[in-house]
Order: C-alpha cells, then sequence, then structure tokens
C-alpha cells in the first residue's frame, strides 16, 4: 500500500472529494458525503465507475447530469486537481500513511455491510489495514475522568489483549486514550478512528512501535491534516461502533457530548452492535439513562471466562433464557447455567440497588420464579446479594461488589 500509485477509482473518488489539506470553502468545493453517493447512484444507473471519470470521454456524459447540486462545471473543475492529487498523496504516502476509496477491494466491508450509504468515501490511515476486518470491543467514553474510571478501562483493555479481542476507540483524550493504549501495552491490537490530525498521529511516539509491529491502524475520514473539528468527532462515532462487534460505554453525560451521541445513535440504527454501559460500583447518570434506552450492563469483573462469549450471552439474555426443556444434557445444563448465571447477574445487581422481592425481581427480567430463586441463592452465597428477613427481599451487598471491582 506503501506507494504513490493509486488504483484508478481511488484517484477518482479522491479528486472529487477530498480537499488536499485546503479551506473547505475553497472553489471548487470537493462533494459532501451525500453528493458523492447521489453521483455513485448516477454512475451505476450508467454502468461506470469513477475511474471512468478519469477517461476523455467523461465530460460529455457528465453533461447529462441533472442531480441537484452537481453542477457538471463543478464536476470537472475537480476532477481536473490532478497535481495537487499528486502532491498530497506523495505527502502522505512519505509519512506512511495509505488511502483507501470505498470501490477498493481493502475498504473495510464492515463499514459498507452496516452503514451502506453513511460509509465513508475515502478512508485515509497508517499501520495494519488488515486490523480493520478483525472487529473487537468499542471502548468509549468521556474526555475526563478521575483516575478509578481509568483505572477501571485499563482493566478492561488489559483483559482484551489477554483474551485476544481487539480493542476499537475513537483516540480521544480519556477512556479512548486508556484502553488503546492499555491494549497495546499488554501486548494486543487496536484500531483508532481519528477525527483530526492523522499526519501528526502516525509520528507519535506513543504509537510508533506499535503500528511497526502491526498491531495498530490509525484511520481517519477526514483529511490527514485538518485540526480539531466538533462536527467531525461527532460524525466518525459511527465508525467506530461498525468496526467493532461490541461496544463498552464507560462513562458519558447525559444529553450532551459526543459519548452520548454516539451510543444513543448507536442505540437507534446500528441495531447489530450490542452497547454496554458500565453500572457498577457507582453508575452516572448518563450511563443510567444509556441503559433505559436500551443499552446492557457490562459483565461485573472479574472476567475470567472467554470476554467474546459473555457478551454474546448478556447481549441475548432477556429475550432467550434457556428453560429445562431446551438442555440437551446434564452436561449441556451445567455449562449453560454458568454462561447464563453470569451473564444475568449484572442485571440482577442493577435491579437491586433497592431492596426487592424475588417475585417481582423475576416478572422484571421475565423468567420463572424457581429460576430468579436459584440465582439470587447464588448471589448470597458468593456475597454479590444481601437477604434480608420479614419481609424477605434482597438488595447488592455493595461493600462486597466494590471489594470485588478494586
Amino acid at each position: 500500500m506503501l506507494n504513490h500509485v493509486l488504483p484508478p477509482d481511488t484517484q477518482a473518488i479522491l479528486l472529487l472529494c477530498a480537499s488536499f489539506g485546503q479551506n473547505r470553502q475553497i472553489e471548487p468545493q470537493p462533494l459532501t458525503l451525500s453528493e458523492y453517493n447521489s453521483l455513485a447512484d448516477w454512475l451505476r444507473e450508467n454502468q461506470m465507475r469513477p475511474a471512468d471519470l478519469l477517461e476523455p470521454t467523461a465530460k460529455e456524459q457528465l453533461q447529462k447530469i441533472t442531480i441537484n447540486k452537481l453542477n457538471p462545471n463543478r464536476l470537472f473543475a475537480l476532477l481536473e486537481r490532478g497535481g495537487m492529487l499528486s502532491l498530497a498523496v506523495e505527502k502522505w504516502t512519505n509519512l506512511g500513511l495509505w488511502i483507501l476509496g470505498r470501490s477498493d477491494a481493502n475498504y473495510p466491508k464492515r463499514l459498507k455491510q452496516i452503514l451502506k450509504h453513511s460509509a465513508p468515501a475515502i478512508l485515509y490511515g497508517v499501520g495494519n489495514i488488515q486490523l480493520l476486518s478483525l472487529g473487537g470491543l468499542a471502548i468509549l467514553g468521556s474526555r475526563d475522568i478521575d483516575e478509578e474510571i481509568v483505572s477501571y478501562t485499563q482493566r478492561v483493555g488489559q483483559t482484551c489483549a489477554a483474551q485476544a479481542m481487539q480493542v476499537v476507540s475513537g483516540g480521544a483524550r480519556g477512556v479512548d486514550q486508556a484502553a488503546m493504549l492499555s491494549v497495546l501495552e499488554a501486548g494486543g491490537t487496536s484500531i483508532g478512528i481519528l477525527a483530526d490530525s492523522l499526519t501528526k498521529a502516525a509520528v507519535n511516539s506513543k504509537y510508533r512501535s506499535s503500528i511497526q509491529e502491526g498491531r495498530l491502524a490509525l484511520i481517519s475520514s477526514y483529511d490527514p491534516d485538518a485540526g480539531f473539528n466538533t462536527g467531525n468527532a461527532m460524525g466518525r462515532n459511527k465508525y467506530i461502533y461498525a468496526l467493532a462487534d461490541y461496544a463498552l460505554v464507560v462513562t458519558s453525560s447525559f444529553g450532551k457530548g459526543g459519548t452520548w451521541a454516539g451510543a444513543v445513535e448507536a442505540l437507534s440504527r446500528l441495531k447489530d452492535i450490542p452497547v454496554f454501559v458500565r453500572m457498577h460500583p457507582n453508575i452516572c447518570e448518563g450511563n443510567q439513562q444509556l441503559y433505559n434506552q436500551g443499552a446492557k450492563p457490562f459483565p461485573i469483573e472479574p472476567w475470567n471466562n472467554s470476554l467474546p462469549e459473555l457478551l454474546t450471552a448478556t447481549a441475548s439474555l432477556v429475550a432467550q433464557v434457556p428453560t429445562e426443556e431446551d438442555k440437551t444434557s446434564k452436561a449441556t445444563h451445567t455449562s449453560n447455567s454458568q454462561e447464563i448465571y453470569e451473564a444475568v447477574l449484572p442485571f440482577i445487581l442493577n435491579h437491586l440497588q433497592q431492596p426487592k422481592d424475588a417475585k417481582s425481581l423475576a416478572e422484571s427480567l421475565d423468567v420463572r420464579l424457581s429460576q430468579m430463586q436459584d440465582w439470587l441463592n447464588r448471589a448470597v452465597v458468593e456475597g454479590k446479594v444481601k437477604k434480608n428477613n420479614k419481609p424477605v427481599t434482597y438488595v447488592v451487598n455493595q461493600g462486597a461488589t466494590q471489594l470485588s471491582l478494586l
């Protein structure tokens, strides 16, 4: 990838959509994603590819376009920026960057399958391009965090490294960067989807060795030299979720900020990506509200078993709790019971912030009373739940739960 020769399709997409480090207000103005999508639809209807726009006959073809905002003269002017393209690509590739157009064979299929027309037309990147296809756990959160949240995030990252589960991150200060650096320091792999300054990040000493070892890929859908922009930061959130198998929101403000906006968007539009939130020991208002909107409690520590399997079990928990009739053997029953108990425990603990009896808890989680009683008895034996008498209720053992998280 590290050469100056780009596929013709990618060259055409860059000419149409890239700003080449210039202000977006310049003339001709590069195509927005929605404008490029309109052009792509037109190309398909006319049995053309982006590369065909580089041919001498393209001018005659483009004159036939009648789509609003896609003035043929604007398209001609964009396609004639070959000199700017050569200089920019030479600069980027000298820094080790690669460029992918949406028609490129190496473009991550996850983005196109999940986001469809919302997948970015161009991706700039540095590092191991193969990591873009490996999925993993997206770890997101606020920028301003305390040491306890940093420590928790690092433990999740270290667990991912130990279990060969990739971390997907936004690379921003706070939770995102703590997650990415912790998994890398523990020998794991990571993808960072940046909203700005890719050229600076590509040569940052924090990332250099991991990039060289093939354990890190940094990508951006924005100009590699672009500075921070709130709109860009919001816009890239969906790419973080789409490149992951699961997502964990460690901490979020309520109703504001990029973490909140990205999680709400994922919960409402990206149904294939289970979104988890940290619920223990102390849940912030933003996380509680995300839980109310459909996010699931992230399993509590320790994560001794396979974290991907635990997340999968938790994601499908309420809809499908196996019954006795579903078991095909005693061994299968024992294995499934262990997995389901570990998956359901965060839900139980969340509902027991205030004392509650077994019957109402079983109704809340839509499971049989006998099954709920078994789980509660086990949680009491493990010290995670306290049983009160007269009347019989159950409540989280806060002291024991917090101790297990240290």
